[in-house]
């Protein structure tokens, strides 16, 4: 498989946040969407094998030597192990081996995550996986891609979200997730602002109007802020 990077980091994003993580960022995506802050992983990155992937993951969950306490827990892991890992990209399911890898990293007993755009069909995945599934609002380029199949497949541990640039952009979303009773299909419904590029390449939205929505209508969901972006250099790699 072609990863981008794996590395450790606070996950920034979902009912999760907050918590450390894992993150392991596979390479290719095929949208293109208008304020992506991902794109470098679009191309380029490294072929290793599913196993490398998971030996790297338990090194990087390991942290340091010093941290190690007595004690273990299922297949050996100390008791300070970080136990949560996310798959990300790009688009991840765009390479069939992350299937393997997520049965790998659940075999070995870590709680497995994976951010995917809707547009790939996510029923391949272990029932296990939890799915945090993106329906592309209009201004995001890339509407009318989400797999409608997704919807049959989503349980009560995964999550939906709604990257939000705009008032029409909220409307969609706010319709979608009525018109498909997405609060009783899913563990969280997750409306985002987009947040503005450093570079000015777009404009974001600000999360306090976004809030001021989503309050006027009584939403049952949860604002979603990318908690990474505060705490780094929002145009910062690998956290």
């Amino acid at each position: 498989m072609v990863i981008t990077e794996i590395f450790r980091s606070i996950q920034g994003e979902g009912t999760r946040a907050g918590l450390p993580c894992i993150f392991v960022r596979l390479t290719g995506c095929n949208l293109r969407c208008t304020w992506c802050d991902t794109a470098y992983a679009f191309y380029g990155g490294t072929k290793i094998t599913v196993d490398e992937v998971v030996a790297r993951v338990k090194e990087l969950a390991r942290g340091s030597a010093d941290a190690a306490t007595p004690g273990t827990e299922k297949n050996g892991a100390t008791a300070n192990e970080i136990r949560l890992v996310e798959l990300t990209g790009g688009e991840p399911l765009m390479q069939p081996e992350a299937i393997l890898l997520c049965e790998q990293l659940l075999a070995e007993g870590y709680t497995v995550m994976i951010e995917t755009s809707g547009e790939r069909f996510i029923g391949k995945l272990p029932r296990e996986v939890i799915k945090i599934v993106d329906v592309k609002c209009p201004d995001s380029g890339a509407a009318d891609t989400f797999d409608m199949a997704n919807l049959i497949e989503l349980g009560a541990n995964d999550e939906v979200k709604f990257v939000i640039s705009s008032r029409r952009d909220y409307e969609f979303a706010r319709e979608f997730a009525a018109q498909h009773q997405l609060s009783t299909r899913v563990h969280q419904v997750l409306f985002s602002p987009v947040a503005a590029d450093p570079a000015g390449k777009w404009q974001g939205l600000e999360a306090r109007e976004l809030a001021e929505w989503i309050l006027a209508d009584a939403l049952p969901v949860r604002l979603g802020l990318q908690l990474h972006k505060f705490i780094w250099d929002p145009a910062m790699h690998g956290v």
